[in-house]
């Protein structure tokens, strides 16, 4: 955890922010697999870590806007309890080791809520994302006890969203720190993939070699379920079953969750058998380019919906420069006829969730409120808004063949002016069909002035990719 002085500024703020009402932050409880003791592994809401601090279930967390003052609510361990978990430190204590002035039981805080309640003060909630706080809000808000009141189930509070957005979305020195760190550690997995990855090995042993480096670092875990494929045309393709075949690429797009959650998101592509083929090294040149165009552009004030733009323009050159595309690249991009080979975003936020804070809405975290365009590809764009100083985000344009939607838009005979249908179709375009996907991915903070990259180098040009993946490297078979 951070000095408490962190989380009791981080209060400071939002009541400055707020300033009426009563906000509430449900911490999670743990989650059954099969059986009420048998849990997954726990994880904290990301807004209560950065307002709370602990990592711990069955918490919530209190800030009285009107009166200034700062509860924590959780029920004290019985013996039984701490039979099977040992000694646990009292709510009390764990209120003081964030700089909270008052914790109560569970009890209390129902009795509490209704209080307020009755005195028709003003709840601020943030949207839930799992059933059982959803459950547990209308527990404690008390359907019945509303009814008698005359009084609507409180919903989530708008205002409430905006402040914890502009508050977590600019990162301190003390956070990007955690960030790197995590960024670090990510890098080494992806260095390790590049170097283990052999003909004839299963992706699911690529991963266990990659990860192995996670597992000998104590508290540290995965950010997200790997995507670790021979099939990088599937953007979120979390099967590990297939064999790698001698000329395949391998695309891995993984990161780590430090101790203090803070996480990283990196993606490498890279050649099997240490070279890539000349369609490949071409491939691969024109995302690197895009990639380099996006980071070029990285600054404050700039929306980060024209980097995106640029990311796209320079694929869809890329692409006529090798006859896949064809017409006037301004256009084909402004109607979306790129989309075809890249229909996902160019970046979005990271910090304490992997997609920071998109539970909180994407329309508030990645636009601002802004509605967002419903145009194939770009409403997938998670960030569109203009960049601040302490933002930190990915950049990862690739390019993908995927050949349900080659088919689909063919059939349809949907931008024929800009895409050439001929070196796609199953007779004539086998070459590109069965391409799969490629992509890089890195972290980046955005500065005063600028942007840089977080962590350590990742290996990304071609020469890197090819003299790295060429170390350790026995005879494929």
């Amino acid at each position: 955890m951070f000095k408490n002085e962190t989380y009791i500024n981080r209060r400071k703020l939002l009541k400055e922010q707020l300033k009426s009402g009563i906000a509430l932050f449900f911490g999670h409880d743990e989650s059954p697999i099969n059986f009420a003791d048998n849990c997954y592994q726990f994880r904290q809401d990301s807004s209560f870590l950065y307002f709370f601090g602990h990592n711990l279930p069955n918490l919530i967390g209190v800030i009285d806007l009107d009166e200034g003052i700062d509860y924590l609510f959780g029920n004290n361990f019985e013996i039984d309890d701490l039979i099977w978990r040992g000694y646990q430190p009292s709510i009390e204590s764990l209120a003081q080791r964030v700089g909270v002035n008052k914790s109560a039981n569970l009890k209390e805080f129902e009795q509490f809520l209704q209080k307020s309640l009755l005195s028709k003060r003003k709840i601020c909630l943030l949207p839930p994302y799992r059933a059982s706080t959803k459950l547990k809000i209308i527990h404690y808000l008390g359907l019945d006890f509303l009814k008698k009141l005359e009084l609507s189930l409180p919903t989530e509070s708008v205002d409430f969203i905006k402040a914890v957005v502009s508050q977590r979305q600019i990162k301190t020195d003390e956070e990007i720190a955690q960030i790197e760190e995590a960024v670090d550690i990510t890098v080494d997995i992806h260095i390790e993939a590049i170097k283990s990855a052999k003909a004839g090995m299963t992706e699911h042993q690529v991963v266990l070699l990659a990860y192995k480096k996670m597992l000998d670092i104590e508290d540290i875990s995965m950010s997200f379920t790997p995507i670790a494929t021979t099939r990088g045309e599937i953007l979120h393709n979390h099967f590990y079953g297939n064999t790698i075949k001698k000329g395949d690429l391998f695309l891995l797009d993984g990161g780590v969750e430090n101790k203090m959650h803070y996480s990283a998101d990196l993606s490498t592509t890279f050649p099997v058998n240490a070279k890539f083929t000349a369609l490949q090294k071409d491939i691969y040149q024109i995302t690197l380019d895009a990639h380099q165009a996006a980071i070029a552009m990285l600054a404050p004030d700039v929306p980060f919906k024209d980097v995106h733009i640029r990311a796209s323009k320079t694929i869809a050159e890329g692409l006529k420069s090798i006859g896949v595309m064809k017409g006037d690249v301004d256009e084909a991009v402004e109607l979306g006829a790129h989309a075809l080979f890249f229909p996902c975003g160019t970046g979005h936020m990271m910090g304490l969730d992997v997609h920071d804070m998109e539970d909180l809405g994407e329309i508030y975290v990645g636009y601002d409120g802004e509605a967002k365009s419903e145009q194939f590809g770009l409403k997938s764009l998670r960030l569109a808004k203009p960049l601040k100083a302490g933002f930190v985000l990915t950049i990862e344009p690739g390019i993908y063949f995927i050949p349900a939607l080659i088919d689909k838009w063919n059939a349809e005979k949907k931008f024929v002016d800009f895409i050439n249908y001929n070196k796609l179709e199953p007779s004539t375009g086998e070459i590109y069909r069965t391409f799969g996907g490629i992509r890089n991915e890195e972290n980046y903070l955005i500065t005063q002035n600028g942007a840089r990259a977080l962590g350590k180098p990742k290996p990304k040009t071609i020469d890197e990719i090819e003299s790295l993946a060429l170390l350790n490297r026995t005879k494929c078979v």
